[in-house]
């Protein structure tokens, strides 16, 4: 093959070599930005993506050469910066990715670059806090300081002073806190026999995560009373804290360390015990089944978490596939405008939230971009304009035929998507609604 001809395979993944000092040689991290930023300039392939590569070709484009040897070395950190490791320049895009030998892995030199800013200290108050979705959950959703904390959320001289002070965009739609925690108010199961399938366990290990446990546990019963339906065992994941997707992010990976200590345990021992694990968070199903692996590559508990890890829709389709999924659905849902995730694109397991949705008899406008807000990038005030741009394209094709329900994986997105297509006038009746809460519905249960 040509060096100047992409890569024809499916891309690979080279494990994460962090806890080398190699890795946070700065020069060296520079010199490999300098080497893949030369190469993306020559492509341009990924600009429609996000905007971490319109700001690297608005340097090159700037320079006095017009080539990134010309970039001050200073600004390549603007470019990292703008990048919220979606991975889907890796996953989608990119044609110099692993096996071809430029070794092109853009997401995961962002990853070096921002753990080298986190180890010298250059992490704002704010991303540590945001990032800290565990800490922070539990205290704002404490009876009482819960009614506050929500308070304060729909009151602007609140949001007006948590912009100056912390840095939160007061115009982003932000998600309320639920004193009725998940984890604490989650049914047990009610016995079933549990039958496997070819390609399904037929026990359930549910991982609630920080957002359905603190923000929206209505998710999370909407999940059981699907399992519930289709007398599938289920128990709740009996410890965790989160999976270390925001402090990835961030780059602050010795916590992601700390707190895969903690989860990896208790989930290889269900794993082990023929447990499917299901997160309802596309993040946090990711990072289990997909950085963990690269960044403990010789972790063989790492790798039984993994392999059982499914995305819940992924886990019914299967389960249909096995012959072992009812599909008695009594209320129609008419028209949904399904959103899906970036980091459900990047898991490879294809449209199955869409699949199921249809088998419900629904009419589906599936939109398959970016939405702009990731995590919480959206939510920082010096991106959410940016954040509301990349988003424009998502709220018009999400509008399409005057939909009933506005629907994502990602929960955020989905009210990211909303908060767009109201302020466009073009957000009609449409109600937000997970899909597990829409299969619910349809199941009537």
């Amino acid at each position: 093959m040509s060096t100047r001809e992409g890569n024809l395979e499916a891309p690979t993944r080279h494990p994460i070599a962090w806890q080398t000092p190699e890795y946070y040689d700065e020069h060296a991290c520079v010199t490999e930005l300098e080497r893949i930023f030369d190469i993306c300039h020559g492509c341009r392939r990924c600009v429609s993506l996000c905007n971490a590569f319109p700001t690297l070709f608005d340097l090159v484009d700037a320079g006095q050469s017009g080539e990134v040897e010309s970039v001050d070395k200073k600004d390549f950190w603007n470019v990292v910066d703008q990048c919220y490791l979606c991975d889907l320049c890796y996953m989608t895009k990119c044609p110099y990715v692993p096996p071809h030998q430029w070794n092109l892995d853009f997401p995961h030199t962002m990853l070096r670059a921002k753990a080298i800013k986190y180890k010298r200290g250059e992490v704002k108050l704010r991303d540590r806090l945001l990032s800290s979705t565990d800490a922070v959950g539990r205290l704002a959703s404490i009876p009482v300081v819960v009614q506050v904390v929500n308070a304060a959320t729909r009151q602007p001289a609140a949001r007006a002073a948590m912009e100056a002070v912390l840095g939160v965009k007061k115009e982003r739609w932000l998600p309320e806190y639920d004193s009725d925690r998940f984890r604490e108010t989650a049914a047990a199961s009610s016995p079933h026999p549990v039958r496997d399938g070819a390609a399904t366990p037929g026990k359930v290990a549910i991982y609630a995560t920080c957002y359905v446990n603190y923000n929206e546990p209505g998710i999370g019963h909407d999940l059981v009373a699907i399992l519930e339906h289709n007398e599938i065992p289920h128990v709740l994941v009996n410890k965790e804290v989160c999976c270390g997707m925001p402090k990835l992010e961030l780059g602050d990976l010795e916590a992601v360390a700390r707190n895969k200590e903690i989860n990896i345990p208790v989930l290889a021992a269900l794993a082990r015990q023929g447990y499917a694990i299901l997160t309802p968070v596309p993040s946090c199903t990711l990072m289990f089944k997909l950085e963990l692996p690269l960044l403990f590559p010789g972790d063989e508990d790492v790798k039984a978490v993994s392999a059982a890890m499914f995305d819940p829709c992924e886990y019914l389709v299967l389960r249909g596939r096995d012959g072992l999924l009812k599909t008695d659905f009594k209320k129609p849902l008419g028209r949904i405008s399904y959103h899906v995730p970036c980091h459900t694109r990047v898991q490879k397991i294809g449209r199955k939230t869409e699949e199921m949705l249809k088998m419900t008899g629904a009419e589906v406008n599936t939109v398959e971009r970016c939405s702009g807000h990731d995590g919480t990038w959206g939510v920082k005030s010096e991106y959410y304009a940016q954040s509301m741009k990349i988003g424009k394209p998502v709220f018009k094709a999400m509008a399409a035929g005057e939909p009933d329900y506005i629907s994502s994986d990602c929960a955020i997105a989905a009210r990211h998507i909303l908060q767009g297509m109201t302020e466009a006038g073009n957000a009609g009746t449409a109600q937000k609604a997970h899909p597990l809460t829409l299969i619910r519905l349809a199941y009537g249960v």
